[in-house]
């Protein structure tokens, strides 16, 4: 962890995650519990890592890549059965996230997961409705609903989901603020996608994608160009294509950007091979996010901290990222108002605080 002072910093900057997903932040021990609640047998006879807690938390240490992480991640989610669940989820998250700082969360969900599992969209949908209330009238923090797609399966049923959720009217009453797309990066490219995210778009809907974690940054421009995503999720690899770097840091798209999730599923050897700054250099709005932190090993203060710790960044540079955070977010513009101002007030009396020091 970075020195205690600028620890203290960090943990107090006001902070924006839009990239968490909220099955990605099922920690073993609410999955043992949930599992025994709901009666899933957990599969302990073919893989002994689910004998225990620490077993399996020692087991997400050792990930070989995306796809072996992915296998878990789904495991995991078998536990999630009913309303409260899906509640007790979500908030647990929530909580832990207002305890780091973060004033405004935008976070992903998959749906194909659940519904696959004969599980309503309206049973998860209702209960991360019910915990973002609380979150706003317990903890004070903001959140919104990204509902994310699942790029290894067939494209009809990707836009069959979407068609659910938009009868359903959560995209029209804002239950849901935008659609993405994850799972496996490779080998499914952006263009085959180009249905969906039309649909999407003559829809009015956000839309937002993972690219250029696995895949190319050529990922990242057919994300922009043919699916016509205001966001793109990761985008580890601009650095590979200058033209696209000037696109991106002139039309302040933002990348949402996951460090210590990079570093577990081997897209990057160390912290110090993340390009923090060359993001800052070229002008770049980012986000710095947590993806799956039961997975990964740390939520967002914990990216913020080893960032800290090697790239040694001034008050005034995290406020920049801070705020650059807050204008790439899809709140209403009320909120970002109150956010900046949040983000000024803690900058302005740290600066002078360590100043002091």
């Amino acid at each position: 962890m970075c020195n205690t002072t600028f620890h203290s910093f960090l943990r107090a900057l006001p902070k924006c995650e839009h990239h968490i997903h909220l099955e990605g932040s099922l920690e073993p021990e609410l999955l043992f519990e949930l599992a025994a609640k709901n009666n899933i047998v957990l599969p302990v006879s073919e893989d002994p890592a689910f004998e225990s807690v620490n077993s399996l938390k020692s087991r997400y240490e050792q990930f070989k890549n995306l796809d072996d992480f992915l296998g878990y991640y789904y495991i995991g989610m078998s536990a999630l059965v009913d309303l409260s669940d899906f509640e007790s989820l979500a908030f647990t998250y929530f909580s832990k996230a207002a305890s780091q700082g973060v004033r405004h969360a935008e976070v992903f969900f998959d749906p194909q997961a659940h519904t696959s599992r004969g599980i309503e969209l309206a049973t998860l949908v209702q209960g991360f409705k019910r915990a973002q209330a609380r979150a706003e009238a317990e903890l004070g923090i903001t959140t919104e609903l990204i509902m994310c797609l699942l790029r290894h399966l067939p494209v009809p049923e990707a836009i069959e989901t979407l068609k659910q959720a938009t009868d359903a009217g959560y995209f029209a009453d804002s239950t849901l603020v935008g659609m993405g797309l994850d799972s496996s990066e490779l080998p499914f490219p952006p263009p085959i996608w180009t249905d969906l995210y039309a649909e999407a778009k003559k829809a009015g809907i956000r839309r937002t994608i993972h690219a250029g974690e696995e895949g190319p940054a050529e990922y990242m421009t057919q994300a922009l160009d043919i699916l016509d995503a205001q966001r793109i999720d990761h985008g580890l690899r601009i650095f590979e294509d200058d033209a696209l770097v000037s696109r991106i840091a002139k039309s302040k798209t933002l990348l949402t950007m996951c460090p210590l999730s990079n570093v577990r599923l081997r897209c990057i050897d160390s912290i110090k091979d993340f390009p923090l700054r060359k993001l800052l250099d070229a002008g770049i709005r980012f986000s710095i996010n947590s993806d799956d932190p039961a997975y990964f090993g740390g939520y967002i203060l914990e990216n913020y901290c080893a960032l800290q710790e090697v790239f040694n960044l001034s008050v005034a540079e995290w406020g920049g990222i801070a705020k650059g955070a807050v204008m790439g977010s899809w709140c209403a513009d009320q909120r970002k108002f109150e956010l900046l101002a949040e983000i000024e007030t803690v900058v302005q009396e740290w600066a002078i605080h360590l100043e002091e020091q």
